[in-house]
């Protein structure tokens, strides 16, 4: 196992693709671009299943308070997220006191980003038998039996061992971009620049 998969680590799993008429390979290019020109970019997305005060935020502060990084996997899936391309003009880690977005950074399409310092494409499996969600009401749920059907990103923590289920084959996703992600490590999103 890894540095990243190693139990007790705590990792933010997200299925990503073409998002606001972007391919991915753009995206990965302008997100490497503002890293290399900000010191951090924002990877933006939606859903409530990583809501940002009530999901991401405790669960990666409970991890910042044991000194442990957070990583965003992310595994490629075919995408048909064609809404429009409408960039985001500020941002706000309590959804109240709000911040410009610093115009080295675009944010697409999204209601909410992860704040990432850094992005880099990888090759390895993540073995969702052997992670468990730690937040939220599905705390205690198994990985693989989480991430299912729509559900497309998850806080999970990674676990001693795989959890051995009598009704399915052990689960792997391949992982194909990882992040580290950093304080605020998600944020709300409003208002689109002109």
């Amino acid at each position: 196992m890894n540095e990243i998969f190693k139990p007790g680590a705590g990792v933010l799993f997200m299925k990503v693709g073409t998002h606001a008429n972007e391919e991915l390979d753009d995206i990965i290019a302008r997100k490497t671009k503002e890293i290399d020109e900000a010191g951090y970019a924002m990877w933006g997305y939606g859903g409530n299943t990583c809501h940002p005060s009530s999901m991401v935020q405790p669960f990666a502060g409970s991890f910042a308070t044991k000194g442990a990084p957070i990583h965003l996997v992310m595994e490629q899936m075919t995408s048909n997220h064609f809404a429009e391309p409408l960039e985001a003009a500020e941002y706000s880690p309590d959804n109240k006191n709000w911040t410009n977005i610093p115009p080295e950074i675009r944010v697409l399409g999204s209601r909410f980003a992860l704040v990432i310092e850094d992005l880099q494409q990888v090759d390895m499996s993540l073995p969702l038998d052997q992670t468990r969600v730690p937040v939220g009401p599905s705390t205690g749920r198994i990985g693989s039996k989480y991430i299912a059907g729509k559900v497309d990103k998850a806080c999970l923590e990674i676990l001693d061992a795989p959890v051995l289920l009598n009704d399915q084959e052990p689960k792997f996703r391949k992982i194909n971009l990882v992040a580290t992600l950093r304080t605020p490590y998600a944020v709300f999103l409003r208002n689109f620049r002109g």
